[in-house]
């Protein structure tokens, strides 16, 4: 099932020429996502090693061309196949798609690094902050990983539901990567008429957007929860928005990616669709129904729970208050009542909307200010 007619060291990638003619790629995890990820590439004439935990994962992609545990509806590209063998999905390989969730991702790579290719890319598209340690995907692969691995590391994030992109219905992610050339390749190899990529630079901002999003996506499902319109959506996805854009400045992101599509494309999509399921977890936290219960009836994870708390650890750590996404906190890991969060938030203190532009220039002169202080 591996890709055995190319070299076990794939194809690697020129530093001074961008390359689209992939042929063989991977994707490690066979989830939702994994899977619309092994799709977008296998329309483009990518033929893909899926790597899966669960066996019956692996035979109903091998045997039916379909994921039953995860995606079960949708047919599969015949160029996808699947395996348990992680050596295997890396033969030949020419990309490689890392799709593990947040919690296990480090265990996955400190394990298993020896058997990736050098020289191809490696795209995050994980999304979530490290309970433990407080590092985005981004960063664990980077701690982890050896440093030739290093320039061929990107992460994708956008508006993109796994049904959705599976199924071919049009939308464009973002392509984060500090190497232009590695970013191309990518936005080279994924891109089609129905799936379009982007690229850009700033990786810490697309990952605090993708994983800040969850949090305020619970927080738009418990306002649907209780009844509330349209009006409170767009309240909480604006206030959300600014959140997201003071946590990302303080850990060195450019404000006008919050404008793009792994900021507010990703957040308007997870904020209002019942098909995220951490929108689903806030909807059902304000019917009534306790965290554990939901937790234990999902098969997939719903990031914003465990983001929640790194948010809340990160923000004590920068010295910074974000209101709505410490309210998500309480009420999800402290058992507070939804009704006083609401209470406590309605009683903030007013003071002048929040300006990106101008809190990113404070914050250049606070760093340098500090910088100068060492001297």
């Amino acid at each position: 099932m591996g890709n055995n007619n190319q070299t076990e060291q794939g194809q690697a990638v020129s530093p001074s020429k961008t390359s689209s003619n992939v042929q063989y790629g991977t994707v490690l995890g066979g989830g939702a996502f994994g899977t619309a990820m092994a799709q977008v590439l296998a329309r483009n004439g990518v033929k893909v090693t899926m790597w899966v935990r669960e066996k019956e994962v692996v035979e109903s992609i091998n045997k039916e061309h379909r994921n039953h545990l995860f995606l079960k509806d949708i047919a599969l590209h015949e160029n996808i196949t699947a395996t348990n063998n992680f050596e295997e999905s890396m033969k030949g390989s020419q990309i490689i798609m890392i799709v593990i969730p947040t919690p296990f991702l480090r265990e996955v790579v400190c394990t298993r690094h020896s058997s990736i290719p050098v020289g191809v890319p490696l795209v995050c598209c994980t999304k979530g902050i490290e309970n433990e340690t407080l590092l985005t995907p981004f960063e664990i692969l980077t701690e982890e990983l050896p440093g030739k691995y290093h320039e061929y590391l990107a992460a994708v994030s956008g508006p993109s539901f796994a049904r959705e992109v599976a199924v071919g219905m049009p939308t464009s992610v973002l392509c984060a990567s500090n190497n232009p050339v590695v970013g191309e390749t990518i936005q080279h190899t994924m891109s089609d008429v129905d799936f379009r990529v982007f690229t850009g630079n700033d990786v810490i901002g697309a990952e605090i957007c993708g994983a800040v999003k969850n949090v305020i996506a619970i927080a738009c499902g418990a306002s649907s929860g209780l009844g509330f319109g349209h009006d409170t959506m767009a309240l909480l996805i604006t206030r959300g928005l600014g959140e997201i854009t003071k946590l990302a400045i303080m850990k060195g992101a450019h404000p006008s990616t919050m404008s793009g599509l792994a900021g507010i494309g990703d957040l308007v999509l997870t904020c209002t669709s019942t098909m995220s399921r951490n929108y689903s977890v806030g909807q059902r936290i304000a019917k009534g129904e306790k965290l554990n219960e939901i937790i234990s009836k999902m098969k997939m994870v719903a990031e914003g729970v465990k983001t929640s708390k790194s948010v809340h650890m990160m923000c004590q750590q920068l010295g910074m208050h974000l209101p709505l996404c410490e309210e998500v906190y309480r009420v999800l890991h402290e058992d507070k009542d939804l009704s006083e969060a609401l209470i406590d938030l309605g009683q903030l203190p007013l003071e002048p909307e929040f300006n990106p532009y101008e809190h990113y220039n404070e914050i250049k002169e606070m760093k340098l200010d500090m910088v100068q202080s060492r001297l």
